[in-house]
């Protein structure tokens, strides 16, 4: 019982640090210097998934909150040519195999010599959504930021819990952004 118990303790501790957002900046830009922001042409994320929860109303959210929580850091939306950083965003969406076995019998037979047990496994198939947010400087057009973060998609939400959770993974994601100093 306890090896069970230990077994799901540490299952669970890997789950969550699945879902912890990844960074990755260049760490030779200074990033105090850039102040307003815009959206590269090729933010859209209907351009890179094809998962039925990619699309226009997505988008919109996607969008707002990135908006929000640029603003919420002092950064202010401009046109394109005049933006210090242009921010790019994109989605996918994988199909990934979770499978548990358990022991469901566990039996010492007398009549003849040995030990006997049983096992039973099942497998479900779940949709793994990823959403990454690049940020681009506007002069070079080159990547100086990313972050995504990877999580399992859940269906038949309302509206109000799909924009919930849009503005809980952006926020995560743009938690880093700019980049903390390291200690």
């Amino acid at each position: 019982m306890l090896k069970h118990l230990l077994i799901a303790v540490l299952l669970t501790l890997v789950a969550a640090c699945g879902s912890t957002p990844d960074w990755d900046y260049d760490t030779s830009v200074k990033f105090a210097n850039y102040k307003t922001f815009a959206w590269s042409e090729h933010a859209d994320i209907k351009n890179h998934g094809s998962d039925y929860q990619i699309n226009d109303l997505m988008e919109k959210r996607i969008r707002k909150a990135i908006v929000e929580n640029l603003a919420a850091q002092g950064f202010k939306f401009v046109e394109a040519k005049n933006a210090d950083i242009l921010v790019n965003y994109h989605a996918s969406v994988d199909q990934k195999l979770e499978s548990d076995t358990m022991q469901t019998t566990y039996s010492a037979r007398w009549n003849y010599w040995g030990w006997g047990y049983q096992t039973q496994t099942t497998t479900r198939e779940y949709d793994v959504g990823t959403l990454v947010v690049d940020i681009v400087d506007a002069k070079s057009n080159q990547l100086i930021w990313r972050g995504a973060k990877e999580g399992r998609l859940r269906k038949k939400q309302t509206p109000e819990q799909r924009t919930e959770a849009i503005n809980k993974t952006i926020a995560e994601i743009l938690k880093n952004f700019p980049p903390k100093a390291l200690y």
